[in-house]
């Protein structure tokens, strides 16, 4: 299992990455093996301004489908249009070309209530 120490992750398995001004925001790669074959990734949220813990979206896999929460709140700025016709590339990349959304956040101190890497690794192993 991977935990980039670049990141910050919620309690919900969302893990969000900084860059400048924007952030990427995706699900943990514990997430997706225990979510099993991602299927479709629905976000209609682009242009919208979202509160941090509210739904942006759904990822459904195989056999389940499961809601996306904002690990920050803020505006996304753009969905990752490669998930359309690749959904997988969740399972296969998760930190990475899996990504999901960028936002543009609206208090960049709310990245302090997230956890770190060894905080997340410690939550999902209990």
């Amino acid at each position: 299992m991977n935990f980039p120490t670049d990141l910050k992750y919620t309690k919900d398995h969302e893990w969000i990455r900084v860059d400048g001004d924007a952030a990427y925001v995706g699900i943990t790669d514990y997430a997706q093996s225990e979510l099993g074959e991602i299927v479709y990734v629905d976000i209609t949220s682009q242009g919208e301004n979202i509160a941090k813990e509210e739904s942006f979206g759904t990822i459904e896999a195989v056999k389940t489908v499961s809601d996306l929460f904002m690990p920050v709140g803020g505006e996304v700025l753009e969905v990752n249009a490669e998930l359309e016709d690749a959904p997988q590339l969740v399972n296969e990349d998760a930190y990475g070309k899996g990504w999901l959304i960028k936002i543009s956040m609206n208090d960049a101190a709310e990245l302090d209530e997230l956890l770190s890497a060894e905080e997340y690794q410690k939550l999902i192993n209990n």
